[in-house]
């Protein structure tokens, strides 16, 4: 019986994986956009895009193809962050911090557990998320004349090491996961109580209508507390780095936070909101219809 569990935990680790990458692959372009909004206004530049045109200038100028620019990174990242994060929160939620006697998950013990696992799941995939930002602007800082920086996933890896070494690849580490644990106590802590919510008091059953209203709620909740620490992230990670791996322009999280709200004004923090949302959104979805169903499937009981 204990061999027939971890069968069916290693295949639903696995196809949850493969659904999650799928999600990324279809969304990127909007991650792509995201990212190139938040870095406007930094250095004192004035130029104001909206996510369309964004969006269609990365395509007209450099290439439909790098709209999809950093996927590869961004798909080894969400290997490590989205196992990292499920696995580390349904194991909190069962085994540490418990359910009621009820059979319900409390919020704030949903909370905890959404921010710890994010935390976990991010802090692991920071190399990769590193890697994807610094490809991802690559494309704008050739547009406005400057040297490239990084040739590809590989190249970016072999240049991060040798500048700043291992401890390198966690530049940028600390606003990643700040950013991860809001993102995901929003996400998890919404989907299960919004979840939870609907089956006690609608008719709605445990079915796909139920996970598609729930994830919608969660994607929402997520984008609105994770976008002003996602510009954070962004521009602490793509900023420029000494020798010893400190970066030129932010010394800090709440440095950058204060810098960007001063020069640039407070909804500055929400720049990328629409496409982190728009993006969220079919990604949130796919994610849970799949996880669930793919739950189903190998005899473990519902989220």
């Amino acid at each position: 019986m204990d061999e027939n569990r971890e069968h069916f935990a290693l295949i639903h680790f696995t196809l949850s994986v493969c659904a999650a990458t799928v999600a990324e692959t279809v969304t990127y372009p909007l991650d792509l956009t995201k990212t190139r909004l938040q870095v406007q206004g930094e250095g004192g530049g004035v130029a104001k895009h909206g996510m369309l045109r964004v969006a269609f200038g990365v395509a007209r100028d450099e290439g439909f193809l790098k709209l999809w620019q950093g996927v590869t990174p961004a798909i080894y990242r969400h290997i490590v962050y989205t196992g990292g994060r499920m696995t580390t929160y349904e194991q909190l939620r069962e085994k540490v911090l418990c359910k009621n006697a009820d059979g319900m998950f409390p919020l704030w013990k949903a909370i905890i557990a959404g921010m710890t696992s994010g935390a976990i799941g991010q802090f692991a995939a920071s190399p990769a998320d590193l890697v994807k930002v610094q490809m991802q602007t690559e494309g704008k800082r050739r547009l406005e004349g400057k040297s490239p920086r990084v040739r590809g996933a590989g190249h970016a890896l072999r240049k991060i090491l040798a500048e700043g070494g291992v401890r390198g690849l966690w530049a940028g580490w600390v606003p990643n996961v700040q950013r991860a644990a809001l993102v995901n106590m929003g996400d998890l802590a919404t989907y299960e109580t919004m979840k939870r919510f609907l089956l006690q008091h609608t008719s709605l059953k445990d079915n796909w209508i139920c996970h598609s209203l729930s994830s919608a709620s969660a994607g929402l909740v997520a984008a609105c507390l994770g976008t002003p620490a996602d510009v954070v992230k962004t521009r602490i990670m793509n900023q420029p780095r000494n020798a010893s791996s400190r970066g030129l322009c932010y010394h800090s999280s709440l440095h950058c936070l204060t810098n960007t709200m001063n020069d640039e004004g407070f909804w500055a923090l929400y720049k990328g909101f629409i496409p982190t949302w728009t993006r969220m959104a079919p990604w949130s979805l796919t994610f849970w219809i799949t996880y669930e169903h793919i739950r189903k499937l190998a005899g473990v009981s519902s989220f």
